[in-house]
């Protein structure tokens, strides 16, 4: 298993929040934005009204439910709101 890369969140006013990345790694900026759903992850990446935001889930366990299944049926696309993720970054807690 690959060890966690730390991520550092450095918001307009100067205060630092530290972190580790997962998934793709490139250094980003953008508006940071908050959801407050407690399910739904799939469909808030793809939606989007989040372009170009950096996306905080409020809710502290994203994935614990799985993700769509990629089996490329026709229903696949009930899962998403969009045919591709609109946000430059995801922050969730676990």
């Amino acid at each position: 298993m690959r060890e966690p890369k730390r991520a550092t969140l450095i918001l307009e006013d100067g205060t630092r929040f530290e972190g580790y990345s997962f998934g793709y790694e490139a250094a980003t900026a953008g508006e940071v934005v908050f959801n407050t759903a407690m399910t739904g992850y799939p469909e808030s990446l793809t939606d989007p009204s989040y372009e170009g935001q950096i996306l905080v889930t409020t809710f502290p366990l994203l994935g614990n439910y799985g993700v769509p299944p990629q089996d490329g049926s026709p229903d696949l696309s009930r899962y998403y709101e969009s045919s591709r993720i609109h946000c430059k970054a995801i922050i969730a807690q676990d």
